[in-house]
């Protein structure tokens, strides 16, 4: 009986099935019947990309026999990229000779891997200033582009295998040019230049409090003169003439990359610059040494667009631009249509400026051009912020891609996109307008994308945090994906402000990712125009825009889901927060009179360049309470200000509304600007550029209480950095102390940040305590100091306190009271403790509850070891009466009645404010069960 062959079955597979250079191929064969003296082989013809071939024989070996059949191995290979390999299966029995068929694959990687850099700074100038001197408010344009726009391109010239995007957005490109070309300074760097003999009082102050703004343990520790001077000020020691030109230099020094510390570097214009020998000398700098310093940071700013022209022109880097001043493009077509979901967010008065998003992107079309020679074929909208109704905005401007992320696919189309599946995400698209246009769309992975961003950092092994990267590609999505010559993922995030975290500025990493990439046969790397032209030289098969995908209904959200929110992208962090409407109703009344007065960009130009620079996100980002940094007010006074120029620029005087501050008064606790005293209203953050926790009270008797801090800022911040923010405090408090314990992995336990120390900071006006009632039993939760006034923690902003009428006090008095007196009933008999402070419910004149107050009740009684459980008839029955007690007390704080649950140790938390998204006990992105929510949840105890 002649024998039948089979292979590339279920049950005789080829593996790999697709495979790589360098790799060998295992066959399984099955033939039929068993029979004695049957054998197998291939013969095998390669066909090399420069046409040549090869040709090859190779026996099979019996394996094992399964019911009536046989399976065969046979092994071959390996192979190199771009080989096209063809083998016939035959075989022999006694009956006589078979052919099991002819089989091909084509040698390639399994994944095409995108990775763009987003480089970005918005407007620091003030737009009214009448010489570049010292128009610039903030440094980060000119320290970035030391540390990292330049280095971030040019060590890609040691690894030519790399393909990569560079994002270079046009606002940073104008501020750069402004710095290299029209003699722009900012306030450090005016600084920097005067002589420290000549700083006057209030400059020195100034210079002390900021020429520290850099990475602790990257930055400032590991350059010994720079620590010494961190410690004199942590320790309030007077400082010299001398001291103050060494922290002039070591402030700027710490910024340059460490190709510019430790040697010369060759620039593309030339120039060779280097500050090494500032670096060795390491103290005693003259004035004139520090002005050659900062000449050299002029020629490094000089050549950032060269580096990258030389590249693109290369064929190694994409520039790719964003439109103009960075705006949210979504929220300029249409706030109405914004997407916003966190709890007590509203939309503000309609902004509708369709025309004003078509402009920010065309322009940013036009200024690429002029600088690169060509138009951009590709576009990072703003925070990867996108939406149906902006698609035809890029194809109009002749753009070819554009990018966002992931969960904005998962939310697009009517019943939205499967992103775990690596064959839905790892592809380009086809997003389409009504008229028929179209761009590529490409959807970020936002893991991969954090760990470089956030977690790598921490691990001293650059190597193995690379490998790692590499491996989760393969693992995640090259040995998943179908089509792997079709299939393609896209890492995007900030290229600037991550590395400063990193040991040596990232170098290490980059050089270690970088040579991992280039060497793995499985991953090719490549610019998104690339994949989509397609680039025989490299093996990269095109892939028009009409055979892509089209996606449906694309989503209008950014790559970030708000803080606070509901699961899922959206547009939260710019708008649906009082200081962000407040934003935005300034920004339409301003852009209304430009309308009403006629103005026109060929007429009022400056006009309309300071309105789009107010159109920009980074504003937006700042206000509100879902993020924070320690120039919240710098931020405030920069939006109000363009507002201001537009007015003057179309012969207006400014309204007095843009004299008044959208963020309200915070003061700032840091290591360098420590602050001495603060008045009881007051709301004090304690920032440190370390993680860690915050341990405080409020009186020397007081318990300790112990805080996370939280990080500042998210990806917009310059420099890593943590907080928490306290108060404002009770009318008696006279003194807050408080310790930082530093978490940094990096920490040495040495390190200024390390130690521990005490601080106090003094209350002035504070009152006398007033007499305070008995309270029931139970563990202290509220210390003697702290519980005159029943704060937890400040969740919005300061507002007037309204006291309450003397009738509502006493009527309302009773209704609190008779909630109490059930409550104590229900202590009574089923012997629980409880800890709600009747004589300081606010319902005296003196002591009204504050809008913006955290009022935390608190309930419990024994569960053993046990947290509190769903259907407990007792938990229930305690909420019962904290609700009737909550619900007593909110009317005069003008709030609606909201209500949260979180479970602490064997406490319930009755939180009036958050619901449902309590930190503790409602974790809604929690894996650990079907419904998203921790074993120990009471969401079922939630009152409706």
């Amino acid at each position: 009986m002649t024998m039948v062959i089979w292979h590339l079955t279920p049950d005789t597979p080829r593996f790999p099935f697709f495979v790589s250079a360098g790799q060998n191929v295992n066959l399984q064969v099955g033939t039929w019947p068993i029979e004695a003296g049957q054998r197998i082989w291939i013969d095998y013809r390669v066909e090399h990309p420069d046409r040549t071939e090869d040709a090859g024989h190779v026996e099979g070996t019996w394996n094992v026999n399964r019911k009536a059949n046989s399976y065969w191995f046979l092994n071959f290979g390996t192979f190199a990229d771009g080989d096209r390999v063809e083998y016939r299966l035959r075989g022999s029995s006694p009956a006589g000779a078979s052919d099991g068929g002819t089989f091909s694959f084509l040698v390639a990687p399994k994944i095409h891997l995108a990775i763009l850099w987003h480089q970005h700074q918005p407007v620091y100038k003030d737009l009214q200033a009448k010489r570049p001197q010292g128009s610039y408010r903030f440094p980060w344009v000119r320290l970035h582009a030391i540390r990292d726009y330049y280095a971030m391109a040019a060590l890609l010239e040691q690894h030519p295998e790399v393909h990569l995007t560079i994002n270079l957005t046009p606002v940073l490109l104008q501020q750069l040019e402004d710095y290299a070309e029209r003699g722009a300074t900012d306030r450090a760097l005016e600084l920097t230049l005067t002589p420290a003999a000549r700083l006057s009082a209030a400059q020195r102050e100034e210079l002390l409090a900021t020429f520290y703004e850099a990475e602790w343990h990257t930055q400032i520790f590991p350059w010994p003169r720079y620590r010494a001077l961190f410690e004199q000020r942590q320790n309030s020691r007077s400082f010299t003439v001398q001291d103050l030109a060494d922290l002039q230099m070591w402030f700027n020094l710490s910024w340059f990359g460490p190709e510019f510390q430790e040697g010369p570097v060759a620039l593309p214009d030339g120039e060779v610059a280097s500050v090494a020998s500032f670096v060795t000398q390491g103290s005693e700098y003259s004035s004139d040494q520090i002005a050659q310093m900062v000449g050299e940071q002029l020629k490094i700013m000089r050549n950032v667009v060269a580096i990258h022209r030389r590249l693109q022109d290369r064929g190694q880097i994409e520039i790719s631009t964003t439109p103009f001043y960075h705006p949210i493009l979504p929220l300029l077509v249409d706030t109405d249509q914004a997407t916003i979901d966190r709890e007590g967010a509203t939309h503000p008065r309609r902004f509708h400026r369709p025309e004003d998003a078509k402009a920010q992107v065309q322009q940013a079309v036009t200024f690429y051009e002029e600088r690169f020679g060509h138009p951009p074929a590709g576009m990072w909208p703003a925070e990867g912020a996108v939406g149906q109704s902006v698609v035809s905005l890029f194809a109009e401007a002749g753009l070819h891609w554009i990018a966002t992320d992931r969960g904005v696919l998962e939310r697009s189309g009517r019943y939205g996109y499967n992103i775990q599946d690596p064959n839905v995400l790892c592809r380009a698209y086809r997003a389409e307008d009504e008229a028929g246009r179209a761009v590529a769309i490409f959807f970020r992975d936002t893991v991969l994308s954090d760990k470089i961003g956030f977690h790598y950092q921490y691990n001293s092994d650059p190597r193995q945090v690379a490998e790692e990267f590499v491996r989760e590609v393969k693992v995640r999505f090259a040995w998943q994906v179908k089509d792997p010559p079709n299939r393609i993922v896209s890492v995007i995030l900030d290229g600037e402000n991550a590395w400063g975290a990193y040991p040596h500025q990232a170098r290490p990493f980059l050089h270690a990712l970088y040579t991992a990439l280039a060497a793995d046969p499985e991953i090719r790397t490549v610019t998104f125009r690339e994949y989509l032209e397609g680039r025989a030289a490299r093996r990269v098969p095109p892939h028009p825009l009409p055979e892509l995908t089209k996606v449906h209904e694309l989503f209008r959200a950014s790559w970030i889901d708000e803080s606070g929110s509901k699961p899922g992208n959206d547009l939260g962090t710019w708008i649906g927060e009082a200081e962000e409407n407040q934003a935005w109703d300034l920004l339409r009344e301003t852009r209304d009179l430009v309308d009403r007065v006629k103005a026109n960009p060929e007429r009022h130009r400056k006009a309309f360049d300071a309105l789009y620079a107010a159109e920009g996100s980074d504003w937006f980002w700042w206000f509100g309470e879902d993020q924070a940094s320690d120039s919240d007010a710098e931020f405030d006074d920069l939006f109000r200000d363009h507002l201001k120029t537009v007015y003057r620029a179309i012969g207006r005087n400014p309204p007095v509304t843009l004299d008044q501050s959208i963020v309200p008064h915070t003061l700032i606790w840091t290591f360098v600007r420590p602050l001495t005293s603060i008045r009881p209203e007051d709301r004090l953050t304690i920032r440190t550029n370390c993680p860690g926790r915050v341990s405080w009270r409020t009186e020397p008797d007081d318990q300790w209480r112990t805080l996370e801090m939280i990080p500042a800022g998210g990806v917009m911040a310059a420099i890593h950095r943590y907080g928490v923010t306290l108060g404002p405090f009770a009318p008696a408090t006279r003194q807050i102390e408080f310790r930082f314990q530093c978490a940094h992995p990096a920490c040495c336990g040495t390190d200024p940040c390390c130690r521990f120390e005490l601080r106090r900071i003094e209350v002035t006006g504070a009152q006398a305590p007033r007499g305070r009632s008995g309270r029931s039993g139970g563990r202290a939760r509220q210390s003697a100091s702290t519980a005159e006034w029943p704060v937890s923690k400040v969740l919005e902003k300061n507002s007037e306190r309204q006291p309450v009428p003397q009738d509502e006090q006493q009527r309302e008095q009773a209704t609190g009271t008779a909630a109490m007196a059930g409550l104590n009933a229900f202590v009574r008999e089923h012997r629980v403790c409880w800890e709600v402070l009747p004589e300081l419910l606010p319902v005296s004149e003196t002591q009204p509850l504050q809008i913006g107050f955290n009022l935390e009740l608190y309930g419990a009684h024994a569960h053993g070891t046990e947290p509190p459980r769903p259907g407990c008839g007792q938990c229930r029955t305690i909420l019962g009466h904290l609700r009737e007690i909550a619900e007593w007390i909110l009317p005069k704080a003008g709030r609606p009645s909201r209500y949260d649950l979180s479970v602490s140790d064997n406490v319930i938390l009755y939180d009036p404010v958050r619901r449902n998204r309590s930190e503790d006990g409602h974790d809604q992105d929690s894996p650990s069960s079907p419904t998203g929510c921790p074993s120990g949840c009471l969401r079922s105890l939630l009152p409706p």
